[in-house]
């Protein structure tokens, strides 16, 4: 799942936007969900994860990711958007929110909150407490796709928080992605899903008071549409604590 990137570059940049840019900017809100095609408690939580990347949350802009674990991958079907890095982030979540395992489908708001995934009740006061956090500005910008299928972009970030340090993270999803599942607790049903994750790769971190300015080139995958991608970028308090910002760009043919 980790790739090579360009070099880091680390500077004293002003922040992105103005402040009344900012304060008019819906506030980011990333939402993980971890779900497999193995579990037939997922696709209504799926479901729920696709009406959220469609459907704002009051102000809020929601950056959503599907991740699929692989330890469902038993009774002769395999996920096959299935990796066990997802299974192991869920892991590391686990540890840091004092679970005693892991399960499916689980919802993780901003690093912050966990829940089952369909618990719309619960969703919506992480949401609202989500909202309410302060973010750092993210900006992704001249997006290009060359002939041997790697993305190009270039990521600012503005100054992160007196005291506080962060992780960078980029993420190359699918928009929408579909299965015909023929084994396993969902059996002869379709399945669809929504900024299904191929790629999550930490690019780097940021010290105190430090923000960011780097241009960046990512394989993308093969035998995908560019119309059927997007790229997402967030900052993450160390061992997967809070998020810090986030933003998304979707990608289009003509790049």
């Amino acid at each position: 799942m980790k790739f090579a990137v360009a070099v880091l570059l680390l500077v004293t940049l002003p922040k992105v936007m103005s402040a009344n840019d900012a304060a008019a900017r819906p506030t980011p809100i990333l939402v993980e969900l971890f779900t497999s095609e193995g579990c037939s408690d997922c696709p209504p939580a799926d479901a729920f994860l696709e009406k959220l990347d469609q459907q704002p949350f009051s102000r809020a802009q929601m950056i959503v990711l599907s991740e699929h674990v692989d330890y469902w991958n038993h009774d002769g079907w395999k996920d096959p958007f299935s990796s066990h890095f997802f299974s192991e982030r869920q892991q590391d979540y686990a540890s840091e929110f004092a679970l005693q395992t892991v399960y499916t489908p689980q919802m993780v708001v901003d690093g912050s909150s966990e829940f089952v995934g369909g618990n719309q009740n619960a969703a919506s006061k992480a949401f609202t407490k989500a909202a309410a956090a302060p973010k750092i500005e993210l900006r992704l910008s001249a997006l290009q796709i060359d002939p041997a299928n790697t993305l190009h972009a270039h990521l600012e970030a503005a100054a992160l928080p007196k005291g506080e340090k962060g992780d960078v993270y980029l993420a190359i999803a699918l928009n929408h992605a579909e299965s015909q599942v023929s084994a396993g607790e969902n059996s002869g049903h379709k399945l669809s899903h929504t900024a299904v994750v191929r790629t999550l790769t930490k690019i780097g971190s940021l010290q105190k008071e430090e923000s960011l300015s780097q241009d960046v080139r990512l394989p993308l995958p093969q035998g995908v549409a560019a119309d059927n991608l997007r790229l997402i970028a967030f900052v993450q308090k160390p061992h997967q604590g809070a998020v810090l910002g986030a933003t998304m760009q979707l990608l289009t043919a003509k790049q």
